[in-house]
């Protein structure tokens, strides 16, 4: 398959590194040019802009933000005004069900297919080709993208003909991510100020109640406090947080866990630590119980 693809961040390049791993003939975009060069010593095609990622038959995008989708997609030279007839547009970021419900919208118009295709999995997943794919888009359009996800994740999950579907999935899963930082993080405080190391803490955790990869993932790096470089950023999880409090309002569902997350953030990030990966979310409960001193790290 012809693929472009926008956005080789953290997550991005990995999943086009796969797509070319899998055979398909893929050219990158991205504003930093080291990263589209660093992805063309590996065979990809080079694009210099935007519209030139728009000469196949699919392009994914996977951008940090509403914003950026949204330049990407609706600007001159975007994504809309350059993609062929009958051509879909993938998009892997976390963006807001509004968001998704406009990008729809405006593919449909101009006579494209839109798929949601956000993805769980940290950036060693996706250079693992092991992310979990939650897929949503017309269903022959969706079929027709298996080897594509087939490429960059181990298992995909369709979860409904509305786009917009896969996007309000995938809040809610980074919401769910967020909580058990953030009570794990309490725990954590709890038990280490009572004198218990905080990685045998972890390895009893996940050896006995909860061996599930979240807690192991982030219990891990709580533990170690190894919180850069981010996996995910703090911003973003706060960014994740309030568009799932946005979904909550317009469907009028109370979320008062994830209202209490937000201030958390906000404290996280009001104290220096916006930069760092979201799991320094849990330190927070470490500072206020006196562990630190001058900052939450």
């Amino acid at each position: 398959m012809k693929i472009g693809f926008v956005g080789l961040g953290n997550m991005g390049a990995g999943m086009a590194a796969n797509l070319l791993d899998a055979g398909h003939e893929v050219t990158g975009y991205n504003r930093s040019q080291d990263k589209v060069d660093a992805l063309a010593q590996r065979g990809a095609k080079a694009a210099r802009t935007v519209a030139e990622a728009c000469r196949g038959g699919i392009v994914i995008t996977m951008l940090a933000n509403d914003d950026a989708v949204e330049a990407v997609t609706f600007g001159d030279g975007g994504i809309l005004a350059s993609l062929p007839s009958g051509a879909t547009h993938v998009s892997s970021s976390t963006i807001s069900v509004g968001l998704a419900e406009r990008v729809t919208d405006a593919h449909t118009a101009a006579g494209h297919e839109f798929v949601a295709a956000p993805v769980f999995g940290r950036p060693e997943a996706a250079q693992a080709a092991k992310l979990f794919v939650v897929a949503a888009g017309e269903p022959a359009a969706v079929q027709a993208l298996s080897p594509v996800f087939d490429a960059i994740g181990q298992r995909t999950f369709v979860v409904a003909e509305q786009p917009k579907t896969a996007s309000l999935v995938k809040l809610t899963g980074n919401f769910l991510i967020a909580s058990v930082i953030e009570s794990l993080g309490e725990a954590m405080a709890l038990v280490e100020k009572a004198g218990v190391d905080k990685r045998e803490y972890v390895e009893l955790l996940t050896s006995t109640l909860f061996d599930a990869p979240v807690y192991r993932t982030y219990g891990g790096l709580m533990a170690r406090e190894e919180f850069e470089p981010a996996g995910f950023a703090a911003s973003l999880g706060l960014k994740d947080v309030r568009l799932v409090l946005a979904a909550a309002e317009s469907l009028q569902v109370p979320l008062p866990v994830a209202s209490l997350i937000r201030d958390r953030f906000l404290t996280l990030l009001a104290n220096g630590g916006a930069d760092l990966d979201w799991s320094a979310l849990g330190k927070v409960a470490s500072w206020e119980a006196g562990a630190k001193r001058g900052g939450v790290l």
